[in-house]
């Protein structure tokens, strides 16, 4: 039976941390007993480092964090690490060496969905619990048993974006996308679903991840009539050299990016550029702003507390969030499982109820690996070099 993980027990275990995973906060001296092996990839290097590095640090701050205060079901994590660099192919490798050699119990990461996809059939073939970091609807649709996810997918980004065109009264508008796995995942998600909005496309453009200039594609949309806004799909720099080209073509339509740049690092990338770009994101980039009774406040402000603590202000990102969701969750579903087989592990997970992390409000099911809803996501804006919540 589904266990709901109040949210008394939720914050009680979160310490000064915001730990949100029925975790235990009291100190407990570990026995000697084996490690229990968290397996990781992530592109903590190359043009996605921006997302791959803040989960890394996530991931280290809190394994420490949760061996201080007595490990799980009494015993030490030992996190195993590789850094991909965004490859998929490297991905593979690593997966296979962290199941094969390193012996993992379970795995979490894959920074972006490329380097997710491209291990899911070792992971299902392996039976090894999977929790990715990346973005793409099709990592959890159609479900596979053991593969879940911690963001907001590409399909829920493109509804987020189209209910606020609508809303601004914006119904024509022109894309440009990245080719990159999640740039042509979400292209792909948001063409597909723009008629159930009632958003008509009038151009397509994209761009390659090694492309350092898109005036040319940009042109072509300010020369579409009839665009009254413009979506970029995609991560990386790309976005931000978007941004820069766009504002310099003084191009007037509203330009909206993806959650794939929910980082001060966009805003910083793209300069004053940014002002007044939209984008839908997790909370936890507006924490501070959140009104004292969103359910949601008591765990990001405690992660982004922490995170900033340690990395400098400023530095919190909602890519860390989602390797600190994926720690939790494992973690929590290995407490209530009382053990670390995986198969075992796996059920828990699926049964998980209420939990509520960075992301939003977590209900897996046999038939939801994601278990977020599109309530889940916010609308955000750059005023002034800073996120606030878009009104």
């Amino acid at each position: 039976m589904p266990i709901r993980l109040s949210r008394r027990l939720l914050l009680a275990a979160c310490g000064a941390l915001g730990l949100a995973a029925g975790l235990s906060a009291a100190a407990v001296p570990l026995r000697a007993e084996a490690p229990i092996r968290i397996g990781t990839f992530l592109a903590v290097t190359g043009p996605a480092s921006f997302l791959g590095d803040p989960e890394l640090k996530t991931l280290q701050m809190y394994v420490e964090k949760i061996n201080a205060d007595g490990g799980v079901l009494g015993r030490p994590l030992q996190l195993v690490h590789y850094d991909t660099g965004g490859d998929p192919n490297k991905a593979v490798t690593f997966v296979k060496r962290l199941i094969d050699q390193d012996q993992v119990d379970v795995i979490i990461g894959g920074t972006s969905s490329g380097e997710s996809l491209a291990v899911m059939p070792l992971m299902e073939r392996a039976e090894m619990p999977f929790i990715s970091f990346a973005g793409s609807k099709k990592i959890v649709e159609p479900v596979q048993k053991w593969t879940f996810k911690t963001p907001h997918t590409d399909t829920m980004a493109c509804e987020k974006i189209f209910e606020d065109m609508k809303a601004r009264g914006f119904t024509r508008i022109a894309m440009i996308s990245g080719t990159d796995g999640f740039g042509a995942s979400m292209q792909a998600e948001c063409k597909g679903v723009a008629g159930t909005h009632g958003i008509e496309i009038l151009a397509d453009e994209t761009y390659g991840p090694k492309d350092t200039d898109m005036t040319a594609q940009l042109t072509k949309i300010r020369n579409t009539a009839g665009v009254q806004a413009v979506l970029n799909p995609g991560f990386g720099q790309g976005p931000a050299i978007v941004t820069k080209n766009y504002r310099q073509l003084q191009i007037t339509a509203p330009l909206y990016q993806s959650h794939g740049v929910a980082s001060k690092q966009f805003i910083e990338l793209a300069g004053a550029a940014a002002e007044g770009v939209r984008l839908p994101a997790a909370a936890l980039l507006v924490a501070d702003k959140l009104p004292e009774d969103d359910p949601q406040k008591a765990v990001v402000v405690g992660y982004m507390e922490a995170y900033e603590g340690k990395h400098g202000a400023g530095s919190v990102s909602t890519f860390g969030g989602h390797a600190y969701d994926g720690l939790m969750l494992i973690t929590d579903a290995m407490t209530r499982a009382g053990t670390t087989d995986r198969a075992a592990v796996r059920d828990a997970l699926e049964q998980t109820q209420g939990y509520m992390g960075t992301a939003g409000e977590v209900n897996f099911s046999a038939d939801d690996h994601l278990g977020l809803t599109l309530a889940a996501f916010r609308m955000l804006e750059i005023k002034d070099g800073d996120w606030v919540l878009a009104e």
